[in-house]
């Protein structure tokens, strides 16, 4: 057990968006225990475009938190979330399309830099790891667990006896990518028809450009029949809605995990989503004694908006490749 002599082992999370890069330093209850993270320290900066200017944003990052700690505090481990190709082995990331990113060798680079064993994790990956940890009590050793990603893009994160499941390819959670959307709207991946093209906030924006963030307005738009664009606002709930269940759906009868939990820029819409969601679910069950037996609207959480999840994910899967702490 840790005292004030031996104080415990901390470590970095940071979590790399498109416009904002975050960062936590979270002390993690001792192997083998159960409890959250407690988070000691947060710290944001913009997001610059190319790979030279994320490795220097990740270090000055990296170096406002550990400024803020104690001069005893020990940080043991850095662990990065970012979109793109992640090779977790080595850390090289390809394609961080918002960042103008062909290649980069993240985790090299900033161990070089900070001298910490450093780790890197697809953003979707780690923010499923720090949902899974704040959502579900910290108990996850024996469960599956998915965490459907609502962003710019449509993506989810498996966790199976409490470890990530990346697949053979670390594609495992693109599910964004099945073609099966009626609309048939071409995707940024070159095909038409995927659940992204209308199920994820990107599509929210593209469908709904009268309010930032979009969300909110549709589901209360649709509910008034007084306000303006009401038809328009049901038809595109309807649209995104749908789209999200399809989600669901396809994670439910083929990973079956205990939870299935909300999370991304449109999960800051809150219960209001929740419902909706539910409620479309509840309908295709009403046809299904199938879809019935499934029960999905009691496997859906939301992800806690007020905490860093994907930071805190980050520096948890980090622990989990630092073998002494």
């Amino acid at each position: 057990m840790a005292d004030s002599t031996n104080p415990p082992p901390l470590l970095i999370g940071v979590d790399v968006g498109g416009t904002k890069i975050a960062g936590v330093v979270v002390e993690t209850p001792p192997p083998g225990t159960d409890g959250e993270p407690r988070v000691l320290a947060e710290a944001t900066r913009p997001a610059r475009k190319g790979a030279d200017a994320l490795i220097d944003d990740v270090v000055a990052l990296v170096g406002t938190l550990t400024d803020a700690l104690p001069a005893d505090a020990h940080v043991c481990a850095i662990g990065i979330g970012t979109p793109g190709t992640v090779d977790e082995a080595t850390g090289n990331v390809r394609d961080i399309a918002n960042l103008a990113i062909d290649q980069v060798p993240l985790a090299s680079a900033v161990h070089a830099r900070c001298g910490l064993p450093t780790s890197v994790e697809n953003d979707v990956n780690a923010a499923a790891v720090g949902a899974a940890r704040l959502v579900e009590d910290g108990d996850t050793a024996d469960e599956t667990i998915a965490f459907l990603n609502l962003g710019t893009g449509l993506a989810a994160g498996i966790i199976r006896d409490g470890v990530l499941d990346r697949g053979s390819s670390n594609t495992v959670g693109e599910i964004g990518h099945i073609p099966v959307e009626p609309h048939r709207w071409r995707c940024a991946c070159g095909q038409h028809g995927c659940l992204e093209t209308a199920g994820s906030g990107g599509a929210a924006k593209r469908l709904w450009p009268y309010a930032d963030p979009p969300m909110p307005d549709i589901l209360a738009t649709a509910a008034d029949a007084t306000r303006t664009r009401h038809r328009q606002a049901v038809e595109t709930r309807d649209t995104i809605i749908a789209a999200i269940a399809d989600a669901i759906d396809v994670l439910a009868v083929t990973v079956d995990p205990e939870a299935i939990i909300i999370g991304g820029g449109m999960a800051k819409t809150g219960e209001p989503l929740l419902d909706a969601i539910r409620a479309e679910l509840r309908r295709r069950a009403h046809a299904s004694g199938f879809i019935t037996s499934l029960q999905l609207p009691s496997r859906l959480r939301l992800a806690p908006t007020a905490l860093p999840v994907g930071a805190i994910g980050a520096a948890l899967a980090a622990a989990e490749r630092t073998p002494s702490r």
